[in-house]
This record gives structure tokens, C-alpha cells and sequence, in this order.
């Protein structure tokens, strides 16, 4: 069987230094620069910021839901107080703190872009 490991999250965005620095202000990656990108270590993952050409033709982000990729998610601890104190850096949540089923608590926030980003904790605490 084929064994693989994840290595990137590709983005495109028309202020990657603002795309990086909301990362590193709202989530915690740490801003890793080299000739020509940015890029933004996250939970163990690289995420590639790519620019937008000028003048490049580019469509908006599709609305929720769509089909293909819907959202990247992040495993958190103490998940109300990590959704409490990005709450009071102005971040906007598309669903609030929610036990969805038994030792699972999730909530939604938009990312630059429009992209959508899940904040999830599995803990039996959440029965």
C-alpha cells in the first residue's frame, strides 16, 4: 500500500503578508520567508502563500457549501478558551463552540480570503 504524509496547503492571495501574518496573529504558525514567498508553519504543516499576479484573472471563492475543498482543520486544547481569545482579536465565527457528538467540540472561523478553518478538540470531557 501506498504510504503518504502530508507536506503542504497551497494558497493563493492577493496580500500574502497579510494572508501569513493573520496565521501567525490568530492561530500561532510562525512566518517562515524565502526568495520570492512566504510561507507559514502551522501545526506541523507548511502552508505555501502564493501571490496573485497583477492583472491576473481570479475567481472570488466559491460559497458555502461547495463542492471539492471545504475547509482545513486544527486540533486545539481548551477549545472555548482558544475560541474566547480569538473572539477578542475581531475573528468571525461561522459557527460557534458546538459538541457535535460525544467527545467532540468544534467551532468555525473565516480565514483570510474567505477561507474556511475548523478549531476542534476531542476530549471524553465533551459527553
Amino acid at each position: 500500500m501506498t504510504v503518504v504524509t502530508w507536506d503542504h496547503v497551497h494558497l493563493r492571495s492577493p496580500d500574502p503578508e497579510a494572508t501569513a501574518t493573520w496565521l501567525r496573529d490568530v492561530l500561532g504558525g510562525e512566518i517562515v520567508r524565502g526568495p520570492g514567498r512566504i510561507d507559514v508553519k502551522l501545526g506541523g504543516a507548511n502552508i505555501f502563500i502564493a501571490p496573485l499576479e497583477p492583472g491576473q484573472a481570479m475567481n472570488p471563492p466559491p460559497p458555502h457549501p461547495h463542492q471539492g475543498l471545504d475547509h482545513f482543520g486544527l486540533a486545539v486544547k481548551d477549545i472555548d478558551a482558544v475560541a474566547a481569545e480569538i473572539k477578542a482579536k475581531g475573528v468571525e465565527f461561522t459557527r460557534e463552540p458546538t459538541t457535535i457528538r460525544p467527545g467532540v467540540r468544534i467551532c468555525f472561523i473565516r480565514g483570510p480570503e474567505g477561507i474556511s478553518v475548523e478549531l476542534l478538540e476531542r476530549d471524553k470531557k465533551y459527553a
